[in-house]
């Protein structure tokens, strides 16, 4: 018996936003706020904020645009944030399980398959709208699902690599002999969009990936997984269901000025270091993956790297492959989708797997907020 990841569908929300309309509305906030706070800025008691250019996003992300599920509050300079109203739980289907549904019904089309055939959902991914009862619950409601199980997890940016491992170690286990892990992020919303330094990073997507136990292999046979995890704070948000209490023992207000360009009840970043730290440590764990497994760095066909930034994707590639590596080996959908967290690497998964021939081998990885990085050395059948 093999297991093997035999369909993936993608979900695409249906709003754009280029970087150029982004920074005009970042550049109106800047002045917004720089007037506002001009007497405090001239004492040197705030400090004065800058624009940004589309130019800048650009070189340093390689992003261009990215898909949102509510553009008109995240280009108003005096919200800067989604506008999503509330659904009813019980009565309405939540926001998070609609979009997975959407990628998940896709997925299981692509396997010829329906949801009554599912034994296990795991949706895996950076944030969830509630923390209970588990959105992979509601969509295994929904999918039509008989019996068996659904769950969440969250392991960042990582949450994907680390969903398929989970999903393997279930069906090894015999918990399952088909397993979908779902990976759905709206970043827009636990994204801060009046941070210069990473308003421009993030967008939403939702992926489905279907990952079964078959007497015949087919599709991509998952050879093994190589996870890690190692604490950092370079990374971060630290929103959570203890806010109320700590807020009241401070004495504080209960939610952060809305008008603070930082806050650490959103995502935040050391962008540097994290470049410098988790570079190396990627490649160094899809190189471990790959001699546990008799593997030459040579022999890979696709690097289905996480969408984080064009320069760590060139720079994981040519520390594994070498400086003359063919930059098609570890494609990119950054420009069109930004960096959609968990998702990402399903989503280059899912657009290109152009060339490969049966027998080919490839390394789907992840890597994010922990650290943790995770990856899924696969062989298209």
């Amino acid at each position: 018996m093999s297991i093997c990841i035999t369909a993936t569908g993608l979900y695409t929300p249906p709003y754009s936003i280029s970087n150029e309309e982004l920074v005009a509305t970042f550049n109106q906030y800047v002045d917004n706020y720089n007037a506002k706070n001009a007497d405090a800025i001239a004492r040197g008691e705030k400090t004065a904020l800058v624009h940004s250019t589309a130019e800048f996003i650009e070189k340093a992300s390689g992003i261009k645009s990215r898909y949102v599920m509510e553009k008109d509050g995240i280009l108003n300079p005096d919200i800067m944030a989604p506008v999503i109203p509330y659904r009813k739980l019980g009565e309405e289907m939540s926001i998070m399980a609609e979009m997975g549904l959407d990628a998940l019904k896709q997925a299981l089309d692509n396997a010829g398959l329906q949801g009554k055939d599912l034994d296990g959902i795991i949706v895996a991914c950076s944030n969830f709208q509630r923390v209970y009862p588990a959105i992979a619950i509601e969509i295994q409601q929904y999918i039509g699902m008989q019996g068996g199980f659904g769950f969440d997890m969250n392991v960042a940016c990582s949450a994907a690599t680390f969903g398929i491992a989970q999903a393997v170690g279930l069906i090894k286990a015999g918990t399952a002999k088909r397993v979908a892990m779902v990976n759905i992020e709206i970043t827009s919303a636990h994204l801060n969009w009046r941070n210069r330094d990473s308003h421009f990073i993030f967008g939403d997507v939702a992926t489905a990936t279907i990952i079964e136990e078959l007497a015949t292999p087919k599709g991509y046979e998952i050879l093994d997984s190589h996870l890690f995890t190692q604490f950092s704070t370079n990374i971060k948000n630290e929103y959570g269901f203890l806010d109320r209490s700590e807020f009241l023992a401070a004495g504080t207000p209960m939610y952060p000025d809305i008008d603070a360009p930082v806050t650490d009840k959103l995502f935040l970043q050391e962008g540097r270091k994290v470049f410098r730290e988790v570079c190396p440590a990627v490649s160094n764990l899809i190189l471990e993956l790959l001699h546990k497994n008799h593997v030459e760095p040579q022999q890979l066909k696709k690097m289905w790297l996480h969408q984080a930034n064009a320069n760590m994707i060139d720079l994981i590639l040519r520390t594994v492959l070498g400086k003359e590596a063919d930059k098609s080996i570890a494609p990119m959908v950054l420009a069109e989708y930004a960096n959609t967290s968990s998702a990402s690497p399903m989503i280059v998964f899912h657009k290109h797997q152009e060339n490969m021939q049966s027998g080919d081998l490839g390394v789907i990885c992840s890597f994010g907020a922990g650290y943790s990085i995770g990856g899924v050395l696969v062989k298209k059948v």
